[in-house]
């Protein structure tokens, strides 16, 4: 139902089998890394840090649940770190499907405050996006760094639906109304085009079967954010430019007319699209996530 293959993968992992070929990927070669910054031994020769170990909670968007994370949480805690996958309000084995926001938010904040955690890599995908924005506001002394992946970052007194295409927006609309519970159930040519566009066509088939009505209302309300944008904690934004989801340009899409909202913040940049890789490639994603989590 879930497929995946975790392997054996290391992270940061200098031999990565997805770096385009004739290049070598190296942790710290980012810009205004140089090679006197390498850690020496008492020889006097360079080494390479220990990779770091986080605290992962990983929140997904809509048409998911927490199944959603499996293989990418597989291959993060095979490298000592600890990962979280909570499913909110509405989602998963959750049947009602007559929930708000605020109860979404408060499902995520309830866990994190239950199970105590703290210095918290708060990871939100999508809609999920949306969620970290609001979980920040609440508990932000958790929180080590925010990291969106595709995600929506909404400006203060937004919806999600504000941040639509017209025509997405009138089709939700429409698909809104043909429910009998306030529900969107995305149909299998549209989650096709725009959520796994990369995929084969009989992966994108199986990837669809795990999809569910999601809960309307969340995406059409409109959220204050003043505490958001006060909040110091370091962010990440996580953009794969295949995503289909929103337009690139005219004043849609993830990058920059999401991320750049965030003011201050590190961009890492992958290949793939909007949920594909989770399932085909999920050490790929993992080792994005990683990067944008990392001191």
């Amino acid at each position: 139902m879930h497929p995946y293959s975790s392997g054996n993968y290391q992270i940061p992992n200098p031999n990565y089998p997805f770096v385009p070929q004739g290049q070598y990927y190296n942790p710290y070669s980012e810009p205004g890394w140089v090679w006197w910054n390498y850690p020496q031994d008492y020889g006097g020769s360079y080494r390479l840090m220990a990779p770091q170990r986080l605290t992962f909670v990983l929140v997904h968007g809509s048409w998911a649940d927490a199944h959603f994370w499996d293989g990418v949480a597989a291959v993060l805690r095979s490298q000592g770190n600890i990962v979280y996958t909570p499913e909110y309000a509405g989602h998963g084995t959750d049947s009602n499907k007559k929930v708000t926001h605020a109860m979404i938010t408060k499902s995520v904040v309830d866990y994190i405050k239950q199970l105590n955690l703290l210095d918290i890599i708060l990871v939100g995908h999508s809609f999920g996006g949306t969620v970290i924005q609001k979980v920040a506001e609440q508990v932000p002394d958790r929180i080590k760094r925010l990291v969106f992946w595709d995600a929506f970052v909404l400006k203060d007194g937004e919806s999600l639906a504000d941040e639509l295409p017209p025509q997405t927006r009138q089709s939700f609309e429409e698909l809104r109304k043909m429910s009998n519970d306030d529900t969107i159930m995305l149909p299998f040519d549209t989650f096709r085009a725009l959520f796994v566009n990369i995929a084969t066509t009989d992966d994108a088939k199986l990837f669809y079967t795990s999809v569910a009505p999601e809960p309307a209302k969340p995406l059409f309300e409109n959220l204050d954010l003043k505490a958001f944008y006060t909040l110091q904690i370091p962010k990440s934004y996580v953009y794969f430019y295949q995503d289909n989801v929103l337009p690139q340009g005219e004043g849609y899409g993830w990058n920059p007319h999401m991320s750049i909202r965030l003011g201050l913040f590190r961009l890492i940049v992958g290949d793939g699209d909007h949920f594909t890789d989770t399932r085909t490639r999920p050490a790929y994603l993992a080792q994005k996530i990683f990067d944008a989590s990392r001191d």
